[in-house]
């Protein structure tokens, strides 16, 4: 076999396993649905002119969080 063939079938093969590397992907897992709300006793405002911030949930890498309500200044 010649140098010209031998590198030939080289590039073909490279360019076969280009093409079927390049098909595949990662597919992230779905997430669990969210659950359901916490409830929450709203305390009494720390001062006028605050307003409540209710909790919810926050995605964490592989679980959903509980962000607790709190009150913010307007």
């Amino acid at each position: 076999m010649n140098l010209k063939s031998r590198t030939l079938r080289a590039l073909l093969a490279a360019t076969l396993c280009a093409s079927t590397l390049s098909a595949c992907y990662v597919v992230e897992p779905a997430r669990p649905a969210q659950p359901a709300p916490v409830a929450e006793v709203i305390p009494a405002a720390p001062a006028p002119g605050y307003r409540w911030v209710k909790g919810h949930y926050r995605w964490e890498g592989n679980h959903w969080a509980w962000v607790p309500g709190h009150w913010r200044p307007v």
